[in-house]
């Protein structure tokens, strides 16, 4: 039983470190020597990243991905306080949902952003590759569904 509730902390702090680098490093997208990120294009000056005609899915992904990562931290003190209020078959139940929420998140912010990641660049950053804080998006996706199935495993274990 330690082991398992050590691996789903481990899990959970790794999701929720993978979760704010993503979200707020400036590298969803890199082209040349700029990387785009949700907030700011940087190269040795940063500039925010405003496309008038993509505001709304941009808006949409920035929104997700913080509810994403604030979701995961609430998950975590839901997690903590559970551990030691409630009696054994009820807990972990909400960390476990709130965990899964918080992956459903992530999933629609990669995927608005996969889907309409050329219209938030201006034309000159279209010619590009994803950069690693889209990469760990995706990964803080089966991180966290891993995680809030380890929460749902959890509550059965005595």
């Amino acid at each position: 039983m330690l082991v398992i509730l050590a691996s789903v902390t481990t899990f959970h702090i790794i999701s929720t470190v993978l979760l704010f680098v993503s979200t707020i490093s400036n590298a969803w997208w890199v082209s040349g020597n700029v990387y785009v990120g949700l907030w700011f294009a940087c190269n040795s000056t940063c500039f925010p990243v405003i496309n008038s005609e993509s505001k709304g899915y941009l808006q949409a992904v920035q929104t997700t991905m913080i509810l994403a990562t604030i979701l995961c931290c609430v998950g975590f003190i839901v997690f903590i306080l559970q551990l030691f209020r409630l009696k054994q078959g009820e807990r972990f139940v909400i960390t476990s949902l709130v965990q899964l929420v918080s992956a459903f998140f992530i999933m629609i912010g990669a995927s608005v952003y996969t889907a309409q990641h050329g219209n938030f660049q201006a034309k000159s950053f279209k010619d590009g590759n994803y950069g690693y804080s889209f990469v760990l998006a995706w990964i803080a996706l089966p991180v966290t569904v891993i995680n809030g199935l380890m929460y749902a495993f959890l509550r059965k274990c005595k």
